[in-house]
């Protein structure tokens, strides 16, 4: 018998949608919110061969990489996005290195909206910054869109987010 897939909500099958979503900065939600890219980290395969068996080569992990996270949000007056850019431009003497990384939580939330999962980008940063759209004035039924590029230090589960009951 398969383990089951939702411990607590035994009655539910489907998996959780991907369109139900908060990014928190700073412990606060961003305004908005359109998009995210996907977390994704990748650990390189070193070969080597033993003396003894040289025709036979051995696959171990090696270094791993974290992909950059992308964040589209609707363009708004929440200055979120642009703040935190614009802080690693601004350093100087002035402005401590730690002021512009920043430890990110994404949840993922159920159909009722409460938090199902969530994890905790470390020490992300703003490698690029998207402040306007293109503009264009026949597109009429266009949203604009600000994209930031994070680089980061890969994520941790945070396991203190369980299944919440549904009904």
């Amino acid at each position: 018998m398969p383990a089951p897939l939702f411990p607590a909500n035994a009655h539910r099958y489907d998996p959780y949608r991907t369109f139900r979503f908060q990014v928190l900065i700073d412990g606060k939600p961003v305004a908005g919110l359109r998009k995210m890219s996907a977390l994704k980290m990748t650990t390189e395969a070193v070969g080597w061969r033993s003396a003894g068996d040289p025709s036979h080569e051995r696959r171990l992990p090696g270094g791993t990489k974290f992909d950059p996270i992308t964040l589209e949000q609707g363009l708004t007056h929440d200055p979120v996005f642009e703040e935190w850019a614009n802080l690693v431009n601004k350093l100087d003497d002035r402005i401590k290195l730690a002021k512009f990384r920043r430890n990110i939580v994404i949840q993922v939330l159920n159909e009722q909206g409460s938090p199902a999962l969530a994890y905790t980008i470390r020490s992300a940063w703003v490698s690029e910054f998207q402040a306007l759209p293109e503009l264009d004035a026949g597109a009429t039924n266009k949203v604009g869109i600000q994209i930031i590029k994070l680089e980061h230090e890969g994520w941790v589960r945070d396991t203190a987010v369980t299944e919440p009951t549904e009904f």
